[in-house]
This record gives C-alpha cells, structure tokens and sequence, in this order.
C-alpha cells in the first residue's frame, strides 16, 4: 500500500511540475516576482513566450516538388583511376562536371526525398618511374553517369530568405573508360570501377522568390561544392 501512495504521489509531482513548465511557457512566470508593469510585450527577446508566438507564425506547410540543376567542382571520379604497376598518376588534365541535376518531393517542412543524377569526364595521365618528358605513357579517360536516391534534412529556420539543409544520396555508378598509351594500344585488364554512388553534403538555399533561388554546398562523394539554380512547384 504505501509503495502505490509512494508512486502515485511521484506521478502527482512530475504532473505538477510538466503544468508549471507549460504555464510559464505558455502565460508566463505568475508567482515569485511582479510582472513588468508595462506587460508581457516588453519582456527580453529571449523570453520563452515571445519564442513559442514566433514559431506559431511560421505558415502552413504545403508540400512541393522541387527541381536543381547545378554544377559541381572538382570531379571526384579521378579517385577510382586503376593503378598499373611502375607507373604514377599525374594531376588531372581535364575534367568536365560533374553536372547535377535532382528532383524531390517535400513531404514535410523538414525533409525530401527524391533522385540525384549526376554526369561527368575527367583524364588522368600517368607516367613510368624513368620517365623525364612531360609526355604520358598511359592515359586514363572516364565518362560516368550517376543515379542516386536523394534524402534531403532542412534545418529549422525562422528565415524565409536561406534554408540550411544536409543532403545524403546513395546510388549506382554507370562507366565508360578508355585507357591507351602512347602508341595508342590499350593495356588490358583493367577493373571496373566501383559501382557504388555516394554523396554527402552540407547546403544552403537561397530564396530570391517564393518559387525560386540559388543553392551552394560542399561535401563528398562525387564532388566537393555545388552550386546552381533551384525551383519550387
């Protein structure tokens, strides 16, 4: 019997104690000091009424499909280059892309989901340990496309003009590669690629109207930074 009063008697004061919580939250501190003579409108910006009044300012949420394209710096597929044996990778002398584009549909006020695609070249030469010209013994060449699911997480914001957001995109890669030395014969041999996509990154939207802005990013996977145009349906 007095374990049951002892329990009850705990559940009576965690619910006292929640009321007293969503009382001040909600109608402000009534016990243990005055109230400003001039009213709740004058309290400090901090204070927690005036932060839960903004976030009930928020509009409603009306879900929409929204479409980027974008262009993306540098080409990460130089890193799945084959190795050949005596030989060293050079700086990568020519790369395209990769382009972006993605479509999503956002569901809630703080998540998408969707497809990323991606495409992209890039050329890599590769010289011989005893080589002293500037001229490549083997040169790799890669054309990749890319189709990856696209979950993006928006940050709470009470901004309308910037919309923080951290994308995460897996998928599969598509390869075409072509490698040939300096008689133009192709070694054979060569792995394929992984065929994993991957893509992680940290962004911002940039709202220049209520239907389209401007978006940048950095992160990994198939580039490093993103930027270019997006738009809201």
């Amino acid at each position: 019997m007095k374990k049951i009063l002892f329990i009850c008697l705990l559940v009576i004061t965690g619910i006292s104690a929640e009321a007293q919580v969503y009382g001040s939250i909600f109608f402000g501190p009534h016990y243990g000091y005055r109230r400003h003579p001039s009213g709740m409108y004058n309290r400090p910006p901090g204070d927690r009424y005036l932060q839960y009044n903004q976030r009930s300012q928020l509009p409603p949420f009306q879900p929409s499909v929204n479409i980027s394209f974008g262009y993306s710096y540098p080409n990460l597929d130089y890193t799945h280059f084959a190795n050949f044996l005596n030989m060293y990778k050079g700086n990568v002398s020519n790369q395209t892309g990769p382009f972006t584009g993605a479509i999503d549909y956002q569901f809630s006020r703080y998540m998408s989901i969707g497809v990323l695609g991606t495409y992209g070249k890039v050329t890599l030469p590769y010289y011989a340990m005893d080589n002293t010209t500037s001229i490549p013994d083997v040169t790799g060449n890669f054309e990749n496309w890319s189709l990856m699911l696209n979950v993006v997480s928006y940050f709470p914001t009470h901004s309308r003009a910037v919309s923080p957001y951290l994308r995460t995109a897996v998928g599969v890669n598509h390869w075409i590669q072509n490698y040939t030395d300096a008689i133009g014969a192709k070694p054979v041999g060569i792995p394929e690629p992984s065929t994993l996509a991957y893509q992680a990154s940290l962004g911002a939207k940039f709202n220049l109207s209520p239907r389209a802005g401007i978006f940048m990013e950095a992160g990994y996977g198939k580039y490093i930074v993103n930027g270019g145009l997006a738009l809201k349906f």
